[in-house]
């Protein structure tokens, strides 16, 4: 062998040897992010919440306030935030500033919840922010048991390790979705500039309220002084708390409805053309990749809001047609599979049901369509089934791999008040929903397989995540 091919092949065997150390130390790094992750999951669940901020505030002390390192847009409200989130981030991201965002919840790795640059976190980066907060996390756990309190939550946790990475990026500007309410909610430890609240209806009545005015005075709590509120168009009842919350901390409101509105909208491939007023500028031709008039109007919120962030100026044209043909949010009608069409969505209660149904009979030419549902057993099942059927021939109740998913056989009942007998279908398991969907679809697609019918799965954020596992998308 020659001296050149020699050498080659050295070249060849390194490159071989430092791809097998990268899997290997992939592979360690995700086994060090499951027992960290298993650690953080035998807190407190985040749905039973501390109504507080002062504990994750003392850990945030400790950490030296990393919440102090980044400007923050903050939103709330009941559906479409981690739409707009996602939106706002890549706006921000596209004018050349770091960006951080915070959402929730994930889809298939927690990971996901805490993203920098447009990126999750890795494992070995999601472990090692982890290391450096966890003494501080012990600290606070100390002191909260030695007053008869329990330990910090699970979301708590996630909170303080997600400003730490943020501030540890640095990011610039952080994007940061609540994870429940807003006034007492542990990411309301940020005073953020900009405060952006989609629709409000109900839902998290046991913690929230049972009124859209009630619900609205907790999550107006995100707004602070001085701050710009960037509002959807809401109910008469919920305007009037925001405004008079705008009005008691001095903040500035920009309204959909009278200084917002989607002027225009198209349907087209792949999503729809839109135009978006805002105070500072027309936005025309503006193409989202995503389906339904939701997200055009979660969209306007999140071109207002940067604007807001980025000195209340009108944006260059060219820099948010690229920034939104760009914006990816999983689990929103996403489309897994054709032959039949199977769509995933994470609505989960009567509100979001309505978006889908709208943008189910806008965006797909589907004869018919049949549902699969998993809900949670605390949530309005009733009020999503009755939204959901007109859309659906028929309906395949099942349970998904969270503990507090409601039995498939509760939910029968009440669906067939709804459906009737012969349109509801039950399955334990998720896979062998897919399958019974399947093949009512299949036997309703009188013109031929996959050409008129779909399946949509909905009901919960975890049934989507697991349905996406199954379809290969996990």
């Amino acid at each position: 062998m020659s001296d050149g091919g020699k050498n080659d092949a050295k070249k060849a065997k390194a490159a071989d040897r430092k791809a097998a150390r990268a899997v290997a130390e992939d592979a360690a790094a995700r086994e060090d992010l499951e027992r960290v992750y298993a650690h953080i999951v035998s807190r407190a669940p985040e749905h039973d919440v501390s109504p507080t901020i002062d504990r994750v505030a003392r850990l945030l002390e400790l950490l030296g306030d990393p919440q102090r390192s980044f400007r923050a847009i903050h939103l709330t409200g009941t559906n479409g935030k981690s739409s707009t989130a996602r939106m706002a981030e890549r706006l921000v991201r596209e004018h050349g500033l770091r960006t951080g965002l915070f959402t929730s919840p994930h889809l298939t790795s927690v990971t996901e919840r805490i993203c920098v640059d447009g990126e999750p976190l890795s494992a070995a980066r999601f472990v090692e922010v982890w290391e450096d907060v966890f003494p501080y996390v012990q600290v606070v756990d100390a002191e909260l048991e030695e007053s008869g309190q329990s330990r910090l939550n699970f979301f708590e946790v996630l909170t303080g390790l997600a400003f730490a990475a943020f501030a540890d990026a640095p990011v610039d500007v952080a994007v940061l979705e609540v994870g429940m309410g807003g006034t007492w909610d542990t990411t309301n430890t940020v005073d953020a500039e900009v405060a952006v609240i989609t629709p409000i209806s109900i839902d998290h009545e046991k913690w929230l309220g049972s009124t859209p005015a009630e619900i609205a005075v907790v999550k107006a709590g995100i707004i602070k002084t001085g701050a710009t509120a960037v509002v959807a168009e809401q109910r008469p009842e919920v305007d009037e708390v925001l405004a008079e919350r705008a009005a008691e901390v001095r903040a500035r409101l920009v309204r959909e409805g009278v200084d917002l509105e989607v002027a225009a909208r198209a349907i087209a491939v792949g999503g729809q053309l839109v135009a978006l007023r805002t105070p500072l500028a027309t936005y025309t031709d503006v193409f989202v990749p995503l389906h339904g008039a939701h997200q055009a109007h979660n969209a306007l919120l999140a071109l207002a809001a940067v604007e807001q962030m980025l000195g209340g100026r009108a944006l260059d044209g060219g820099v948010v047609e690229t920034a939104f043909a760009d914006v990816a949010v999983p689990g929103r009608l996403e489309l897994l599979r054709s032959s039949p069409t199977v769509l995933v969505d994470a609505a989960h209660n009567p509100h979001g049901a309505e978006a889908l149904v709208a943008a189910l009979d806008e965006s797909f030419s589907l004869r018919a369509v049949v549902g699969v549902v998993g809900v949670m057993a605390d949530k309005d099942a009733e009020g999503l089934l009755a939204t959901l059927e007109p859309a659906l021939s028929h309906v395949v109740l099942t349970r998904n791999s969270s503990e507090r998913s409601a039995d498939p056989y509760d939910l029968a009942e009440v669906a067939r008040e709804i459906f009737g007998e012969d349109r509801v279908h039950t399955a334990d398991r998720l896979d062998a929903a897919l399958q019974v969907a399947t093949d009512l679809a299949e036997a309703d697609d009188v013109v031929g397989v996959g050409t008129g019918t779909g399946v949509v799965v909905t009901g919960s954020v975890i049934t989507v995540a697991d349905a996406r596992v199954l379809l290969g998308r996990g």
